[in-house]
């Protein structure tokens, strides 16, 4: 036999060989979590991560992303302005694998105004019954701690910026929703919101205390569950 012939076909076994053992390799999978992003802005932003749009939506001031898929571990979030061409700022984020949902406050467009909280989102008395949750989140960076009443039955007290309240049940319906700054007793919001049975909310404050217009203290009605 050719010994030229013979080389060759040694080279191919190898070759084959060397594949197959690369094709038994076990990859690891990278785990995912869940990352609900709050607009607490006055503008309308796009979400990047290494220069790529993660969504074919943007997040309307007031409004919510719900829980994207996202990688675990230490990942850099970019925000651009709708129709901007520049990033506006980046939230560095290190998710824990188990954490499972998470949600990222976005305030005043700033790094050290933004903040995250891993959501426990806890369904019991709301899945048998008609009934909801709900927590009071404060957004607003100049507006001191807040008082906030939901309803007639629901109230968060001495709600600091960047604290977020306890989950806690309630009615369904039209809820009338009171925000005054602690200490004083003049009604800063009011407002009302329509609360479904079977559904977790978070209500948070945007805006400002000396804002005009649409940059004015208000409120606004996230869904979690």
């Amino acid at each position: 036999m050719n010994t030229r012939f013979i080389i060759l076909l040694l080279v191919v076994a190898v070759a084959g060989w060397a594949s197959c053992k690369n094709n038994d390799n076990v990859f690891p999978k990278t785990a995912t979590v869940g990352l609900n992003i709050i607009n607490a802005s006055n503008d309308t932003l796009n979400l990047f991560i290494n220069g790529t749009r993660q969504t074919n939506f943007s997040l309307t001031s007031g409004g919510q992303s719900f829980y994207l898929p996202v990688a675990a571990g230490l990942q850099n979030y970019q925000f651009k302005k709708n129709g901007g061409v520049d990033i506006l700022f980046s939230v560095p984020l290190n998710l824990k694998a188990d954490s499972i949902n998470n949600s990222l406050y976005i305030t005043d467009e700033t790094t050290a105004s933004s903040f995250s909280k891993f959501d426990f989102l806890d369904t019991t008395g709301i899945n048998t019954t008609p009934k909801a949750k709900i927590r009071f989140v404060n957004a607003s960076s100049d507006a001191g701690s807040l008082n906030v009443t939901v309803g007639s039955k629901v109230s968060f007290s001495s709600i600091a910026f960047k604290q977020i309240g306890a989950f806690t049940i309630i009615d369904t319906g039209l809820m009338a929703m009171k925000v005054k700054v602690a200490g004083s007793d003049i009604v800063k919001v009011d407002t009302s919101m329509t609360l479904a049975a079977g559904h977790m909310y978070t209500l948070f404050s945007k805006g400002s205390l000396t804002g005009k217009g649409t940059a004015k203290l208000s409120v606004a009605l996230a869904r979690n569950f």
